[in-house]
C-alpha cells in the first residue's frame, strides 16, 4: 500500500513522535507570534490547535501544518491597535470567508506559477532566517520574541544587529542558556548518527524530545547554582489557568457591532490575500519536501484554511496559514500523514489546558537547537551547490530569493525571486523566436529562417535586426510551418521586409504563414479598410 493510501491511523509509530516534534516547535512560535501581534498569548494556542484539528480535518495534506504566521504580524498588530482585539476577531472569520470563496472559485492554481527555483529559495532563505533569528535565544538573548521572521524587528534592531549586540555586550549572554543549547545540539546530532538510527528506540523516542527532556533537567539543576538560574524570559511562557473552566473562561468572542465600519473589511481581505497566497506557497514547497511526493489539492487547501480561520475568529484565535517552519518539522522527524498535524494540534489544546506549568520549565534555548537544525536542513550547502550547476536561468532567481527574504520579509523575496525568472522567461522567448543559421548567410544562395511556435511582440527588435542584416541578392525562406501564433507587429516586419527586399534584389518565400503569404494582403490595411467600410473614418 502506498503512503498516499494510507489510513489516518496506519503509521501512528512515526506519526506520533513527529507529532511532538512539531508540538515543541510550534508552541514557543504560537506564542510568540501573538506577542509579537499585540494580541493575549491563548490566541496563538488557539490558532495552533485549530490549525492543528480544525484544518487538518479539512484539507488534502499529508503532512503540512498549520498555525499562526509570521507573515501575518504586520497586518494583525496595527488592526489590533486600531480596532481592539474582539472587533479584530471578526476580521478573521471574514478573510475565512472570503479564502472559502476562493477555494469554490478554485483559486489555488496560483501556487502552480510559482517557479522551482523561486521555492526552493523560500526554503533556503527561511531555513537561514530560522538559524539566525534562533542565535540570540541559543545564548539566552531572547529580546526579540520567537516567530518573528523579519529582518526588520518591532524592538528597532534587524536580524544582524540583533546578533551582533550578543558579542558586543558580552553581559547579555547566559552561561546557563548556552550550556543548554551545546547540549542539546550534541544529542541532535548524535540522535541522527549512522549508529544510533539503528537502535530501536531512536524511533519511538525523537531526539527533540530528549533534547527538551535534558533542558528541563538543567533549568532544575542551575536554580540550585548561584548566577545560573535561568529567569523567566529564558523559559516558555504559557498563561496557567486555575481550572478548566477558567482556561475556556479565557477565550475571547469577536465583536459584531464592527460589521458596519468598511475598513474593518480592508483588513479581512487584505489579511485574507496574503494567508492564502503564503498558504499556496507552502503548499508548493512541503510537496517537494515531501519524501513521496504527495500533491495537495489546493483548492481544498483553501477551503480548510478558510474554515480554520472561521472557527479560530470565533473563539479568540490569530489567523492561520500552512507555515513551513512546522511543516519541515514534521517531515523532517518522519511524519507519513495527516495523523502527525492532527496530534500536534491535540497537544497543544491539553497542554496548555493540564501542564501549563511543566511546559513554562522548558528553555528557549533547548528549543532553539531543535531550531537549529530545522534551518540547516533546509539551506544545506549542496542545495546552494546543485541549483549554481543548474546554470544561471536557475541559479539567479533561486539565490535572489534567498538574499531578499533574508533582508526583508518572505513576500518581498518571493515577488523579486518571481520577476527574475519571468525575465529569464521572457529573455528566452526574446532570443528564440526562430532558428536561424548564420553561416547560412556565406553560401549566398538559400536561408532559411523558422519560425518558433509562438512569436510574440517581444521577438520585434530581434526579427528586425535580423532582417534587416540580410545581404543583397540572396533566397530567403521565412518558414512558419509550425507557428501557431504570431503577433501583429512581427507580421508588419515581415510586410515590411517584402517590401525593400524588392529594391534588394532578395526574394522572399513565405511557408506556412497564410495571414502573409498573399503579397496584396496586409493585415493593418485590411483593418483600416474595414473600418472605413463602416463608417469610420
Amino acid at each position: 500500500m502506498s503512503s498516499q493510501q494510507k489510513g489516518f491511523f496506519s503509521n501512528l509509530k512515526n506519526d506520533l513522535p513527529a507529532s511532538l516534534v512539531v508540538f515543541l516547535v510550534a508552541m514557543p512560535l504560537c506564542l510568540g507570534i501573538a506577542l509579537a501581534s499585540g494580541a493575549p498569548p491563548l490566541a496563538g494556542i488557539i490558532a495552533g490547535f485549530v490549525g492543528g484539528i480544525v484544518v487538518t480535518a479539512f484539507s488534502g495534506s499529508a503532512v503540512g501544518v498549520s498555525g499562526p504566521a509570521a507573515g501575518l504580524i504586520a497586518i494583525v498588530l496595527p488592526a489590533i491597535t486600531t480596532f481592539g482585539f474582539e472587533a479584530f476577531l471578526f476580521a478573521v472569520i471574514i478573510a475565512g470567508v472570503i479564502q472559502l470563496i476562493l477555494g469554490f472559485l478554485r483559486a489555488g492554481i496560483i501556487g502552480y506559477y510559482f517557479p522551482s527555483s523561486v521555492i526552493k529559495g523560500m526554503l533556503s532563505g527561511i531555513g537561514i532566517i530560522i538559524i539566525l533569528k534562533q542565535i540570540p535565544h541559543g545564548f539566552g538573548f531572547d529580546k526579540d520574541p520567537e516567530g518573528d521572521m523579519d529582518f526588520a524587528q518591532p524592538d528597532g534592531e534587524t536580524t544582524f544587529s540583533e546578533i551582533v549586540n550578543i558579542f558586543s555586550h558580552p553581559e547579555h549572554i547566559s552561561i546557563s542558556a548556552t550550556i543548554i543549547t551545546l547540549v542539546a545540539l550534541a544529542i541532535l546530532i548524535l540522535w541522527e548518527r549512522p549508529f544510533m538510527t539503528k537502535l530501536s528506540f531512536t524511533k519511538i523516542v525523537k531526539g527533540p524530545l530528549v533534547a527538551v527532556l535534558a533542558g528541563i533537567g538543567l533549568n532544575l539543576a542551575f536554580k540550585n547554582i548561584d548566577g545560573y538560574s535561568l529567569t523567566s524570559e529564558h523559559l516558555v511562557t504559557i498563561p496557567v489557568a486555575s481550572s478548566i473552566s477558567d482556561f475556556f473562561g479565557q477565550f475571547k468572542t469577536p465583536d459584531f457591532s464592527i460589521w458596519n465600519n468598511t475598513q474593518i473589511y480592508v483588513v479581512a481581505a487584505t489579511m485574507a490575500v496574503i494567508a492564502s497566497l503564503e498558504t499556496l506557497l507552502c503548499v508548493e514547497a512541503t510537496d517537494k519536501l515531501d519524501p513521496h511526493k504527495r500533491v495537495t489539492p489546493t483548492n481544498r487547501e483553501l477551503k480548510a484554511q478558510g474554515i480554520g480561520n472561521i472557527v479560530s475568529g470565533f473563539i479568540g484565535g490569530l489567523p492561520i496559514t500552512q507555515v513551513i517552519v512546522r511543516s519541515s518539522a514534521n517531515i523532517q522527524s518522519g511524519g507519513e500523514t495527516k495523523a502527525s498535524a492532527f496530534f500536534h494540534g491535540v497537544l497543544l489544546l491539553v497542554s496548555a489546558m493540564a501542564i501549563p506549568a511543566i511546559l513554562n520549565m522548558i528553555p528557549l534555548a533547548s528549543l532553539a537547537a531543535i531550531l537549529f537544525m530545522v534551518g540547516f536542513k533546509l539551506t544545506k550547502p549542496s542545495l546552494f551547490k546543485d541549483m549554481f550547476s543548474k546554470g544561471t536561468e536557475q541559479f539567479l532567481p533561486f539565490v535572489l530569493t534567498v538574499v531578499v527574504i533574508v533582508l526583508t520579509d518572505l513576500l518581498v523575496g518571493i515577488g523579486v525571486g518571481l520577476v527574475v525568472a519571468i525575465f529569464f522567461i521572457l529573455w528566452k522567448n526574446y532570443k528564440t523566436p526562430y532558428h536561424f543559421e548564420e553561416k547560412d548567410i556565406e553560401k549566398g544562395k538559400f536561408i532559411t529562417i523558422k519560425l518558433a511556435e509562438d512569436v510574440s511582440f517581444l521577438n520585434k527588435v530581434n526579427m528586425l535586426q535580423t532582417l534587416s542584416g540580410l545581404p543583397n541578392n540572396v533566397h530567403v525562406i521565412i518558414d512558419g510551418s509550425k507557428t501557431k501564433s504570431i503577433h501583429l507587429d512581427v507580421i508588419e516586419i515581415i510586410e515590411d521586409f517584402k517590401i525593400s527586399a524588392e529594391e534588394r534584389e532578395i526574394k522572399v518565400e513565405i511557408i506556412g504563414l497564410d495571414q502573409i503569404s498573399n503579397e496584396n494582403k496586409n493585415p493593418v490595411k485590411d483593418f483600416e479598410k474595414a473600418m472605413i467600410d463602416n463608417g469610420h473614418k
